[in-house]
Parts: structure tokens; C-alpha cells; sequence
């Protein structure tokens, strides 16, 4: 069979259900998909294009009708070009200008915001999961360790934990590679043999090649540079691999690429800069006191993007040890709440309801039980302006509680409010009254700064 009789039906149905000929101002390609652009978006039937044969997917992005068909898709636009007598484009012409700017601080926002953001209904789900469990057992009203505390402590921790799997799907897809693949290159990273290896000290190497053990479990940073890294990598071997062998050659050829290149190189870039961090924080708070807590708090939410976090718990454990931690649990708490208060003041300026309703959700999750990813990747970072402000109130009030010396005096669980502060009621009652008046501050100036700097028109282009 030639390669075009395999998409005959598919050419010959797909242009009436995008609303006919006359409907399409613009009809291109990239690597996986055809790329649509009309002029009444009403016209278009998405659930009869996903029932042609050889149509994978189907999706809006933008004002940007996209079908994905897979590495085949030139066969697939070429005879529905002939057949149709449409204007041929070249492959990622002009509407997809977008896709080659040059490198910048804002495409690494888009990417991290676009590869988190269609997960916010799990991140909401599981952080209101924690909180109600949280809520339930600081008033003695169920144990954490009954039958009904345990599984509600492995739903919500599920939601978080399995992180790079679930990334894995949506930054694949985001980059143009097989979501499949993404999501396995997440479960390696949290593959149970991998992470008990990790834990207990364990040596591996593949190939010959060391791979440096780190907890990736909740990580971001690391799946989605690898998903970056795998989709040319994938695309090369779709390139390269003949037609007949394709399905075997393409994700095998992959792996045995990415999965060295993953657990060598892209995935401990974030535990290596751990390492330093924790170094860092040591000597900043030695040398510069109440600067080195304001300047890691303002820092945290990028810490916790990279999964570097994981890399302080050493430090946080020996710190309590002796006596008390002033840096990782100061900075972090009020970090997690100026989240949710910047998310707060997004809502309240903007007047579509959905977006309310979900930076509402998002602040509760992150004030109250210091769930953060919701409210940092589905608004603050999504649109920029409030993680900036954010940070600059997340300064100002870990500054104030670094100058009273605010110490935690044993490990939370939680580093919201309903969690974070009983951990500063040891030492005497100034020692809590400082990190409150830090919190305090710090929500303040998060919510000028953010109110401020955010506009909401700014919604409708980040949306």
C-alpha cells in the first residue's frame, strides 16, 4: 500500500469537518501534526475528525485547530493539499513563528507553565486531599495512622510523589514526543528499585556509565529537560527508521538514547546544584543572618521546580538535632503562603469566573497546608507578574523573621500555616511571635507587589 491510500479517507473527510474549503484561512504542518486555522471555530466537528482513521488526537491551541497524525503527518498533509486544491505552506510557516524564538527567561516560564498546567485538577485534588487529613488530625479527630488516615495520607501524597510521570505525558507532548514515552521516562525516575537503590546507597551504572543517585520524586525541572532533550532525539529516529519497522525501531532507539543521557546527565543537574545550595545556605546564613533566610525564602519555589529541596533534608535533620533549623523552614513556609497570597489577589482582580475560582482554590491549598504547585504553576508562574510578587514580599518577611532569629523546633509535614507554626512554639513565645510577624509582613508586601504588578489584561495572552 502506498504511504497517501492510507490517509485517502482521512484527506477525503477532514476539510468538511473543519467546516469546508472556505472555512480554512491557513492549513500547514509541523513534525506530528496538521495545523489548522479558521475562520469560524464553531464550524469545526472535533469528534468527527477524531474518528477518521489514522487521527490520533485532536486539540485547540490558541486560535489553532491542531490533528495530530504522527510522524507520517507530510503524507497526510500532501494528499489532502492535492485532493482539496489547498495553498501548500511550508512546514511551521508563519503562525508558528512563535515556536522559534530565541532562547529567553520567558520560554523557560512557558515551558515549565505549559507542561504543569493542564495537571492543576490532580495538584487541587490531591493538596485538598492533605489538607482535610491535615485538618482532621491536628483536632484529634482521626488518627494518621488509622485504616482511613493511611489511605487518605497515600491519595494525597500520590498526587505529588508521582509528579515526573505525570509531567512526563504533558511536557512530551508540549515538545512534539510520544506522551507515552514521556510518562515512562517519568516512572523511571520514580521506579521503586531506582528509588530504594538511591536510598540505600547502592551503586548503579548503565553502560558503564555512573548514574548519581538523587530523589527525583515530586521533581520538575528534570523530566521536563528531558522531554525537551527526547523529542529531536525521537524525532531522529522517526526520521531514520524505515516505515516497516518504525513502531519497534522509534521508542527503542529513543530509550536507548534518553535513558543513559536521563539518569547521567539531565535528571541529577538538580540534585548536583543541591548539593552547593545546601552549602551555600550554610554560609549565607553564617555570614549574612536575617539576608541569607530572605534571600533563600525568595528563592524557594525555584528550589522546589528542580526537586533541589530534597537536597536539605540532610541539612534541615541535622540542624534540629542540634536544637533548631533558622533558614529551610522560615523561608519555606512563608515562601508556600505568599503563594497562595499572591494567588489570592490574582482572583480578585481578574474577572473571569473560572480563573477566580481556581486561584481562590490554589490559595487555600497553598495558605493553609502549604501546597504550592497549584497556585505556582496553574497561576503565579503561568502569568509571570505574581510569582515576581511573591518573591518580593516572601523577602521582606523572611527578612523580618531572620532579624527575631525565628527557629523550628522539630520537622512538619506541612509547611503551610496549619502545620508550619506549631514547630516555632519551642523556645520561649517570641520566637513565634517573630515568624507570625514575618508571616505577616510578608503576605502584605506579596499582596501590594502583586497587586501592583499584575494586570489583567495580561490574562487573556497567557491563557
Amino acid at each position: 500500500m502506498a504511504k497517501t491510500e492510507r490517509y485517502h479517507e482521512l484527506a477525503e473527510h477532514i476539510v468538511d469537518a473543519v467546516g469546508g474549503k472556505e472555512n480554512i484561512s491557513y492549513f500547514s504542518r509541523c513534525v506530528t501534526r496538521l495545523r489548522f486555522v479558521v475562520k469560524d471555530k464553531s464550524l469545526v466537528e472535533p469528534e468527527k475528525v477524531d474518528a477518521l482513521p489514522g487521527v490520533l488526537a485532536s486539540q485547540w491551541s490558541g486560535e489553532q485547530f491542531q490533528v495530530i497524525i504522527g510522524q507520517a503527518v507530510e503524507d497526510a498533509y500532501n494528499l489532502i493539499v492535492k485532493m482539496h486544491d489547498l495553498e501548500r505552506q511550508e512546514a511551521v510557516a508563519e503562525p508558528e513563528q512563535a515556536t522559534k524564538k530565541r532562547f529567553s527567561l520567558s520560554t523557560v516560564f512557558d515551558a515549565i507553565a505549559g507542561s504543569i498546567t493542564p495537571l492543576i485538577p490532580v495538584l487541587i485534588g490531591a493538596g485538598f486531599v492533605k489538607i482535610v487529613l491535615l485538618l482532621l488530625t491536628q483536632f484529634n479527630v482521626l488518627a494518621a495512622d488509622s485504616p482511613t488516615g493511611t489511605v487518605l495520607t497515600f491519595v494525597g501524597d500520590a498526587g505529588f510523589y508521582f509528579l515526573p510521570i505525570y509531567i512526563g505525558g504533558v511536557a512530551a507532548k508540549k515538545f512534539g514526543a510520544n506522551f507515552a514515552l514521556g510518562m515512562l521516562m517519568g516512572g523511571i525516575l520514580v521506579h521503586p528499585s531506582f528509588s530504594a537503590a538511591v536510598s540505600e546507597g547502592t551503586a548503579l551504572n548503565i553502560f558503564g556509565l555512573p548514574i548519581f543517585g538523587a530523589t527525583y520524586s515530586s521533581s520538575v525541572i528534570p523530566i521536563i529537560l528531558i522531554c525537551a532533550v527526547m523529542a529531536p532525539v525521537e524525532r531522529f529516529f522517526a526520521r531514520i527508521s524505515p516505515d516497516s519497522v518504525r513502531s519497534i525501531v522509534e521508542p527503542f532507539a529513543t530509550l536507548v538514547v534518553m535513558v543513559p543521557l536521563a539518569l547521567c546527565v539531565l535528571a541529577p543537574l538538580g540534585s548536583y546544584l543541591g548539593t552547593y545550595l545546601s552549602q551555600a545556605i550554610i554560609f549565607l546564613y553564617s555570614t549574612t543572618g536575617a539576608f541569607g533566610v530572605a534571600i533563600f525564602g525568595a528563592l524557594w519555589p525555584w528550589l522546589v521546580m528542580t526537586g533541589m529541596h530534597h537536597a536539605l533534608t540532610p541539612y534541615a535533620l541535622d540542624a534540629l538535632a542540634q536544637g533548631a533549623e533558622y533558614v529551610v523552614f522560615t523561608g519555606s513556609i512563608i515562601s508556600n503562603i505568599n503563594q497562595g497570597v499572591a494567588a489570592v489577589v490574582v482572583g480578585l482582580k481578574n474577572k473571569d469566573a473560572n480563573l477566580r475560582s481556581t486561584a481562590f482554590s490554589c490559595a487555600v491549598t497553598a495558605i493553609i497546608g502549604g501546597v504550592t504547585e497549584p497556585g505556582m504553576f496553574g497561576i503565579n508562574l503561568r502569568f509571570k507578574t505574581p510569582m515576581y510578587g511573591a518573591m518580593i514580599g516572601t523577602f521582606a518577611g523572611a527578612l523580618v523573621a531572620g532579624f527575631g532569629r525565628a527557629a523550628a523546633h522539630a520537622m512538619t509535614g506541612s509547611t503551610g500555616l496549619l502545620g508550619g507554626l506549631p514547630v516555632y512554639l519551642g523556645g520561649d513565645i517570641s520566637n513565634l511571635l517573630w515568624m507570625v510577624a514575618g508571616i505577616v509582613v510578608g503576605a502584605i508586601v506579596a499582596a501590594i507587589a502583586t497587586f501592583v504588578l499584575y494586570k489583567p489584561e495580561a490574562t487573556e495572552q497567557a491563557a
